[in-house]
């Protein structure tokens, strides 16, 4: 454009120069560039908004983990993606790198655990059969508030082999056994309440000290209630075979213990039913009998010496009083008597004396009362009046022998001391006296002359023999023909009482004879009884029919 100037006016007065500026038209191709560029900001902004933390997953092997396809759940909701999979340095593990939504940044915290789901066969069942079509994820264990918190703590984690026994979001407390040795035992196995299975065991390690096994177990709610301060848990594993004095005994929980073991409980002191506080520490037993025994209290240790054999006698084995299972053996050894010459056995065991109850806070009570803080004075009052210890059989088929201490009112007294340990004076036991009874027949047997009798025997039987034969020769005869007069003699006296013989004719004429004569004693007694002074005049004449008498 080409600017023109207007002509001076004519008044002289010079007119104003406009100047115009040549005008810009906006090409709007440009907007679409700005416009995608906008939005693919806002695609970015929200995107980084959303994202949450990336955190690193170490594992043993990476099987069914695939990049920007395994997914890592949380309660079956999906948190994050596996972004990328390496090795570590010496390439014995794989590093696993995954990011997390931003609304579960609160997962990467201290005590999250993280697995790999896949099909998985084992004692417990089968687990992760979904993941046959769905292929195998991450899953996400995490503590109790871990997923309300907004940010991340820990980025770094060691990835599970195995999925845990139990997870934090699982109600139920867990608490602590402590045990000898694990035995039987395994993550996953059950624990039993009354024969229900009621939690499982979740972990084991060995105890600070190396002399304990530290077993964790989770009991579920709401049977938690049920573990209280009085509970008693004990070993539960495999069969519990015992044979002693009563007969053979089998126990088992169920099928389950006797391949994954388990663990049983219950409640002992009904008196004590304050419920246990999470992570609460218990004694494992054994044996159902040992945790159900009377609270064992302070262990008073004690000493035997046994001058006959011990065989059938072991560690822990039974120390009795009335029936009770006071004690147990802890210790066996043997010692050389160099009065006597010979070994003799020590055998070192520990008493529970608060499991006799009452008995024992008398006891305990006098002991007090007397200053006698060791209770040494006491046993030596018991040792008095005949507290011995015997060894006896528990059982005939196996010969298993226990302690047994028992009175003994004729027992010789001894001479008792307070020693640390405190020994209990012995007496032999039922099969030694036995024993001895036998050796004592056996020797009262020895001493009879069988050799003396014996020929005796042989003397008089050959005395026999001919005394026999004199009779077989000599009397036999006459005895015969004894014999045979005897049987003639027999014959005549048939024939004389037979019914037509002359006997029985002769006695029947007697007979007849004998009844005329009592007839006529009959009448003469009939007369006199009249006439008594006919013993005097006798007889006088017969009267005169009709004549009258003076």
């Amino acid at each position: 454009m080409v600017d023109q100037k207007s002509p001076p006016p004519d008044d002289g007065i010079a007119a104003p120069e406009v100047v115009r500026k040549k005008q810009r038209r906006i090409n709007w191709v440009w907007l679409v560039p700005v416009v995608a560029a906008l939005i693919a900001l806002s695609l970015v902004l929200r995107t980084w908004m959303q994202e949450g933390p990336e955190i690193s997953i170490v594992f043993e092997t990476a099987e069914g983990l695939d990049v920007g396809k395994t997914q890592i759940r949380y309660k079956d909701v999906v948190v994050g993606m596996v972004q990328r999979i390496k090795f570590n340095e010496d390439r014995s593990k794989v590093i696993v790198t995954a990011q997390l939504s931003k609304n579960a940044a609160g997962l990467a915290a201290e005590g999250t655990n993280f697995w790999v789901v896949r099909p998985r066969l084992g004692l417990n069942g089968v687990s992760g059969l979904g993941t046959l079509l769905s292929g195998a994820y991450i899953d996400v264990d995490a503590r109790d508030g871990a997923g309300a918190e907004t940010s991340a703590t820990k980025f770094d984690f060691v990835g599970l082999e195995t999925p845990p026994a139990v997870t934090n979001d699982r109600a139920g407390k867990r608490f602590i056994l402590k045990a000898q040795d694990l035995g039987s035992l395994d993550i996953g196995s059950p624990v039993y309440f009354r024969r229900i299975n009621v939690g499982r065991v979740i972990g084991y390690k060995l105890d600070d000290s190396g002399e304990a096994v530290n077993v964790e177990v989770f009991v579920d709610a709401p049977n938690d209630k049920f573990v209280t301060t009085g509970t008693r848990f004990w070993n539960a594993s495999g069969i519990d075979l015992q044979v002693d004095a009563s007969g053979l005994k089998l126990h088992t929980q169920s099928l389950m213990s006797l391949a994954l073991g388990g663990v049983a409980f219950e409640s002992v002191n009904v008196n004590d039913t304050k419920l246990a506080e999470p992570g609460a520490s218990y004694e494992l037993y054994d044996t159902e009998d040992e945790a159900k025994a009377n609270p064992d209290g302070e262990p008073f240790p004690i000493r035997m010496r046994f001058d006959q054999t011990i065989r059938g006698l072991a560690v822990g084995a039974m120390v009795d009083f009335q029936g009770i299972a006071l004690g147990h053996v802890t210790k066996i050894s043997i010692d050389f008597d160099n009065d006597k010459k010979r070994f003799f056995a020590v055998v070192d065991a520990v008493l529970y004396p608060e499991r006799l109850g009452p008995v024992y806070d008398r006891m305990h009570a006098r002991a007090e009362a007397d200053g006698d803080k060791t209770g040494g004075r006491l046993l030596a009052v018991m040792v008095k009046y005949g507290l011995r210890a015997q060894l006896r059989t528990s059982n005939l088929l196996t010969g298993q022998l226990y302690i047994v201490l028992e009175n003994f009112p004729k027992v010789e007294p001894v001479e008792f001391k307070i020693t640390d340990p405190i020994q209990i004076p012995t007496i032999p036991g039922n099969l030694e006296q036995l024993q001895q009874q036998i050796t004592n027949i056996v020797d009262k047997i020895d001493k009879i002359p069988f050799d003396q009798i014996g020929t005796d025997l042989r003397s008089t039987l050959s005395s026999a023999s001919r005394l026999l034969t004199t009779l077989d020769k000599n009397l036999a005869p006459e005895l015969r023909n004894t014999v045979q007069a005897a049987r003639k003699s027999l014959d005549a006296i048939n024939e004389l009482l037979a019914q037509d013989g002359s006997l029985p004719t002769n006695a029947e004429q007697a007979m007849k004879e004998l009844g005329r004569a009592a007839r006529s004693l009959r009448g003469l007694a009939d007369y006199l009884q009249v006439h008594p002074e006919a013993l005097i005049r006798g007889r006088g004449d017969d009267p005169i029919p009709g004549q009258v008498r003076n």
